[in-house]
């Protein structure tokens, strides 16, 4: 009876020591099984939109943004977004793809920035559809598909922007004193399925997300992207709405680019 009895245990342990291994969260598997089939992602009809919103002639000056530069020359998108954020001379500043994007649509189309900043995002409460400037730049992005991430520093602002980005990484402010850090300066660190990623070393954890954004968003059921990204830490941290395409989300940008250098674009992503 004894003997019966340890048998039991051992058995139950091991059924509960399989049950446990089971249960073990694999963020990977679940994205790969729900988010696989790229042929299926819902992305595909922004670019879609965005090509059509590129190529049309609008705005007071009634042109199209087929000769905006995004860093390779006047039209040529094929790589540009891989190696945004980038220094512009003409604008004498670092600028990532939306923020080029404003410059392109107020000075080729005559649109205000005003005007273009009106909504940003579309409003997920409101399942609304994504906004003109997030099809346009998911179409723009999708033209990096399987480029390596590349955004230069050689110019001494590019420099500038990546050493600041990397100090408002690091800083702690807002009512909850949190950085960036908080959540992705450690390894293997998640929140329920989502993993948060270390973006404090340079390597794969930033490459991996890098290289997904912009990305379809399931629980938005909208595309979102990098500003969105700023402007939803900066929510979360309870800290002042980030301006679009401002210079502190494009020294981010530059910096988590910079940890996330020669990763290989995947877009459009699609994640939870």
């Amino acid at each position: 009876m004894k003997q019966l009895t340890i048998a039991s245990l051992v058995a139950g342990a091991l059924l509960a020591g399989i049950a446990f291994a089971a249960e073990e969260p694999n963020a990977d598997a679940y994205r790969e099984m729900t988010y696989g089939d790229r042929d299926a992602n819902p992305a595909l009809l922004v670019i879609d939109r965005g090509e059509e919103l590129f190529k049309e002639k609008r705005g007071p000056k009634n042109a199209s943004l087929e000769q905006c530069d995004f860093g390779l020359g006047p039209g040529v998108l094929k790589g540009a977004y891989a190696q945004l954020p980038r220094y512009f001379k003409d604008t004498d500043k670092v600028q990532d793809a939306e923020s080029r994007l404003l410059t392109c649509m107020t000075e080729l189309q005559g649109y205000t920035v005003k005007e273009l900043t009106k909504q940003t995002f579309a409003n997920d409460k409101r399942n609304e559809d994504n906004t003109d400037l997030e099809a346009l730049t998911v179409y723009i992005a999708a033209q990096s598909d399987g480029e390596k991430i590349n955004a230069p520093a050689e110019h001494v602002k590019e420099q500038e922007a990546i050493k600041i980005g990397e100090g408002l990484f690091w800083r702690r402010q807002g009512p909850l004193d949190f950085a960036c850090a908080t959540c992705h300066a450690d390894d293997k660190k998640r929140i329920r399925l989502q993993n948060l990623g270390n973006f404090s070393k340079p390597g794969a954890d930033a490459q991996k997300t890098m290289s997904a954004w912009p990305t379809y968003r399931v629980s938005h059921a909208a595309v979102r992207t990098m500003q969105h990204r700023m402007w939803d830490c900066m929510w979360q941290m309870r800290l002042p709405d980030a301006e679009y395409g401002s210079p502190m989300t494009v020294a981010l940008i530059a910096y988590l680019n910079a940890q996330g250098k020669d990763g290989t674009y995947l877009l459009p992503g699609m994640s939870r």
